[in-house]
C-alpha cells in the first residue's frame, strides 16, 4: 500500500462584496487542494494562498511523498518540513505542507474505514462556533444584515467584526461599527473584534479601553503579531483577552508565543501551521501552558481535530471561507445553534464536487 503522487488543483474565487480588514484589501479568494490516493481511496486537503503553493506541492512535496506508506504520518510530515529547509517553511512551504497534511489524515481514516474524528479521538462531540466577517468595507446595512443572521438567524451567540481600518486612522468609524455591532446582537451574545495588526501600542490600549463599554470580550491582533512584547503590553493593560497566532508556520512559533506571555487564547490555523499533525502539538503545548486554543479560519478543516482537543474554545466561522467550502463540498457542517458536530462518515466526510466548482479553477 504506497502513495501515488498527489493530485494539485488551484481555484480563484470572487469575494461576495469588496472586503478588507485594517492591513489588507482584497476581492477574490484563492484555495488550493490536495488528493493524496492509495489504491482506491482518497484523501482531501486544502490550504487558502498563492496559486504558487499549488506549484509547491506538486514539484517539491510531491515526488518527496510518493510511493511512502500513507499510515505512517508523522514520518511523512517530518520529511517534508526537513525538505523545505532552504526553501524556507512559513509561507508558501507551510501551505503547501498543510494541505497534503490534512490530505493524508483523510486518506488514513478512510482506509480505517473510520470518522477522522473518531480515529483522533474526541474530547466533546460538538464544537462551538463564532460567526466572523464584518469587514470594514461593509457599510452599517450590511454589516447589520450579517451580523443578525448569526445570531438571530442561526443561533450563534458568538461574533467578530474586523476594525483598525486604514492602519488604525479611523478609530471613530472603528468605535462606531463596535456600537452599531452590539445593538444589533443585542447584549447577550459575545462580541469580539480583530484589527489585524494595525494599532501602535499606546493606540491599541485607548481602543481596547473603550471597547470595554460595549463588553468586548476578544480582541484580536491589536498590534502587529511579531510584536509579542506590544502584544504583552496590551495585553497586561486591557481586560478583554487579547489573542494572535494565526500566522504560525511552526511548533517554535507557538512556543515564543506562549513564552512571551502575548496571548489569553491561541489562535491556531492547521492550514498555515503544518496541517493537522502541528495543530495538535501546539495545542497540546498550549494546554501545557493553561491556555485554550481557538482555530482561524478553514473550519471544516479544523472540524474533527477541534473536537479532539480537550482545551479547545471555539472554531472561527469565517464568511469567505465558509461561503467556498459549502461551495466546493459535499457534506459541509451546520452551525445552527452555535455549535458544529464533525460528520460521521469516513474520513473529514466531505467530498469534492470537481464538476460543479470547475469554473473557479486556475491551475
Amino acid at each position: 500500500m504506497k502513495l501515488l503522487r498527489p493530485l494539485v488543483s488551484v481555484y480563484t474565487v470572487p469575494t461576495d462584496a469588496p472586503e478588507a480588514d485594517g492591513t489588507l484589501a482584497w476581492d477574490t479568494t484563492t484555495m488550493v487542494i490536495a488528493e493524496v490516493s492509495t489504491g482506491e481511496e482518497t484523501g482531501t486537503g486544502w490550504t487558502y494562498g498563492p496559486a504558487a503553493v499549488g506549484d509547491f506541492l506538486t514539484e517539491h512535496l510531491g515526488p518527496l511523498v510518493e510511493g511512502r506508506d500513507p499510515l505512517d504520518i508523522p514520518a511523512l510530515h517530518d520529511a517534508m518540513c526537513r525538505s523545505v529547509r532552504n526553501a524556507g517553511r512559513p509561507g508558501i512551504a507551510a501551505g503547501a505542507i498543510s494541505a497534503l497534511d490534512i490530505a493524508l489524515w483523510d486518506l488514513k481514516a478512510r482506509l480505517l474505514e473510520l470518522p477522522l474524528a473518531r480515529l483522533l479521538g474526541v474530547a466533546r462531540e460538538r464544537v462551538p462556533v463564532y460567526g466572523s466577517g464584518g469587514f470594514t468595507t461593509y457599510h452599517d446595512t450590511h454589516l447589520a444584515a450579517q451580523l443578525n443572521g448569526w445570531v438571530h438567524g442561526q443561533g450563534i451567540p458568538r461574533v467578530k467584526l474586523k476594525i483598525g481600518e486604514s492602519w488604525g486612522r479611523a478609530v471613530a468609524r472603528d468605535l462606531s461599527r463596535v456600537r452599531t455591532a452590539r445593538e444589533v446582537i443585542g447584549p447577550d451574545a459575545e462580541l469580539y473584534v480583530d484589527a489585524n495588526g494595525a494599532y501602535t501600542r499606546k493606540q491599541a490600549v485607548r481602543v481596547g479601553g473603550a471597547l470595554v463599554e460595549e463588553g468586548v470580550g476578544w480582541f484580536e491582533e491589536p498590534v502587529s503579531s511579531d510584536d509579542l512584547t506590544g502584544l504583552r503590553l496590551v495585553r497586561d493593560a486591557l481586560v478583554c483577552d487579547v489573542t494572535a497566532g494565526e500566522y504560525g508556520y511552526d511548533l517554535p512559533y507557538f512556543a515564543r508565543m506562549i513564552a512571551a506571555g502575548a496571548v489569553d487564547c491561541l489562535q491556531i490555523d492547521a492550514t498555515r501551521c503544518g496541517g493537522l499533525t502541528e495543530f495538535l502539538r501546539a495545542a497540546a503545548l498550549a494546554q501545557a501552558h493553561g491556555l485554550e486554543v481557538s482555530t482561524h479560519c478553514a473550519p471544516h478543516a479544523h472540524a474533527a481535530a477541534a473536537a479532539s482537543i480537550p482545551n479547545i474554545r471555539h472554531m472561527e466561522w469565517f464568511h469567505d471561507h465558509v461561503r467556498i467550502e459549502d461551495m466546493f463540498f459535499d457534506g459541509a457542517l451546520d452551525p445552527t445553534g452555535g455549535t458544529v458536530r464533525p460528520q460521521a462518515g469516513v474520513g473529514h466526510g466531505l467530498t469534492l464536487r470537481t464538476e460543479e466548482v470547475e469554473e473557479y479553477r486556475v491551475a
